[in-house]
This record gives structure tokens, sequence and C-alpha cells, in this order.
């Protein structure tokens, strides 16, 4: 008798791993299928240089998804949540920045990705690159800061390398069409040369979060690009925030009421907020205020899907300034009782 009782219990302890085991693989997959990426190569790049990249993710399940933690294998790079809480379809990112100023040589690191809810899992993502201790950039990247709308700006950046007497860049190449670059040579003497690399903001750039990558092209055969990092905070002259309002997912007949904030540098009146769906209704002040703080009311329809509608909000600031706000919902028909 005790023997078979052992053996029932070692079968039950098997099949508990064997369904742990099973939940625990749906978890990971769940959480990944929210990743754009799970890998990401910077290349070579100079020592002391801003090097960062973004692996997006999008919630795209009706349950709110949370961050809990973020950790990485390798101190050659520190990952950094951008937004924890994402509701159904925010987006968010997980940044992962190459430590390039205390490690040298060809570095990799795990950054493992917890989440505890909707369901714990815990995805890893894979970064690989090699730290360049020939070249340095000063400063290690270019950072335009807040720039007003339809505003033109530049940056200069100095390139110096250290090794081969005929090392050269022979070009630049952005990946933005609102970017361009050009560099000068301006020292050059016992395998040492020194570049001015200057990098233009042009004034036709859209309003909002700019990160991109310039890369400067080398004449070297075992590293020829090298990837210097931008980012610039366009600012308009009308905000809405969030621009993409998600109201939930509704029974038809029920309402929702969610506030959008809409904000301008001087106070300012909304004239209109416009939207080819009645069920969409907006409550207006006819104060001017720099910051408008807007109701938006929801009551769903009785057809079940997913429901996109675009807002225009117009001011008293001009034809010219005005700003747009992308609303969601999911009505849901619950099954017939039977």
């Amino acid at each position: 008798m005790t023997r078979l009782l052992t053996v029932i219990r070692s079968v039950v302890v098997a099949l508990a791993v064997l369904v742990a085991g099973g939940v625990d693989a749906g978890a990971q997959e769940w959480a990944q299928k929210m990743f754009d990426t799970t890998y990401h190569d910077f290349g070579a790049v100079a020592r002391g240089s801003t090097v960062e990249f973004a692996f997006k993710l999008k919630n795209i399940y009706q349950e709110t998804v949370h961050v809990v933690a973020v950790r990485s294998s390798c101190g050659c790079t520190t990952p950094k949540v951008e937004k924890d809480t994402l509701k159904t379809y925010e987006e968010g990112s997980i940044v992962a920045s190459f430590n390039t100023r205390s490690f040298t040589g060809q570095k990799s690191a795990t950054v493992t990705v917890t989440f505890d809810q909707p369901y714990y899992a815990e995805v890893q993502l894979q970064v690989t690159g090699y730290i360049r201790t020939d070249v340095v950039l000063t400063p290690p990247g270019v950072d335009f800061g807040a720039i007003d709308l339809g505003s033109a700006t530049e940056k200069k950046v100095t390139l110096q390398y250290a090794g081969r007497d005929d090392w050269k860049l022979v070009g630049v190449e952005p990946h933005n069409d609102y970017l361009s670059a050009s560099f000068v040579e301006t020292a050059r003497s016992s395998g040492q040369v020194t570049y001015e690399v200057t990098v233009r903001l042009k004034p036709d750039a859209p309003a909002g979060y700019m990160k991109e990558q310039l890369v400067l092209a080398t004449n070297d055969q075992r590293a020829k690009e090298i990837p210097l990092d931008v980012q610039a905070r366009i600012t308009a002259p009308l905000t809405v925030s969030p621009g993409s309002l998600f109201l939930g997912a509704l029974e038809p007949g029920q309402k929702v009421t969610k506030q959008v904030v809409v904000q301008s540098k001087r106070p300012f009146k909304i004239v209109a907020m416009k939207c080819a769906d009645s069920s969409l209704n907006f409550s207006v002040s006819d104060e001017p205020r720099a910051v408008h703080v807007v109701p938006v009311t929801f009551t769903a329809g009785h057809s079940a899907g997913k429901i996109t509608r675009k807002v225009q909000i117009e001011t008293d600031l001009g034809s010219e300034v005005s700003a747009e706000l992308s609303v969601y919902a999911q009505v849901v028909v619950p099954p017939a009782k039977s």
C-alpha cells in the first residue's frame, strides 16, 4: 500500500511538472508576441558614444499588461522601461543602452523582461555589439533638445581616430528625410585624425519625439560604419494627449467617458472637435485656456467590432494650428443565454 501511494505521488508530481511547463511555455509565447523583435546588433560603435535601441512592444490583448521588472545579464547593457503599464492597443518600449564608456571589445547581453499582469511571463531580448577603442565621439551623440515645429537647427560632433595613417571618413548616411549631415577633416598627424561632423534638423520635421541614427562610413574594411545617435523633441503649437485614446471594450448601448488634454503655449479656445460619428460627444469650454481638459463620451452601437475614428480639433489660434485625436473602442456582444 505504501509503495502504491509512493507511485501515485510520483505520477502526480510528474503531471504537475508537465502542466506547469506547458503553461510557462504558453505564457512566454503570449508575451513575446507583443514585441516587434527580440534581437539587435549594434554593430561596431565608437567608445564613449551614445548607443541605444528601443525594443518596441504593443498590447494586443484586452487585459492590461504590466512590466514589473527588467534586468541585464551584463553591465555592458543597461535596460529601461519607458512605460510599464499598457492598456489595450497602447505601445511602449524596453530601451537597451550600450555602456560604451566602461566596456570595450565584443559584448553581448540578455535583457530579461518580467511581466506580472495579466499573467506572469518572462521574455528575453538579446543585444550584441563591438565597442571600438580607436574611435571617440565628443559629445557622444546629438541631442537637439526641445525644438519648436518649423525651426531649423544644427549640432556639431568631433570624431577622433587613432590608428592607421590612411584612415578616412568617406560618407555620411542619414536614414531620415528630415536630417542632413556633412563632415570636414580638421587635423591629421602620425596616425591620428580629427573630423568635425555637422548634423542639421530640417524645418519640415514633424512634431513629436525623434530618435534616429546616422551612419558614418569609413574606408576601414574591418569596420566600415560608425553609428551616431540623434534625438530631438519637436513641439507643435498645439498638442493633444494622449494622441490615441482607447475607450475600452463595451457592450452595445454601454457608455463611457474619458479625458484628453489639449494644450498650447498661450491661452486659446477650442472652436470645434469634428468627427463623423455621432456616437462620440465632447464637452468643450468656451473660456480661453492654455490647457483644456476635454471629456470624450462614447456610446457603443449595436454592431460588434473595432471602432476607429479620427477627431479634428480646431482652435482660434488660426486655421494652420490644429490637432488630431485618434479614438479606438471595441464593441463586444455578449453570448446569448441558453
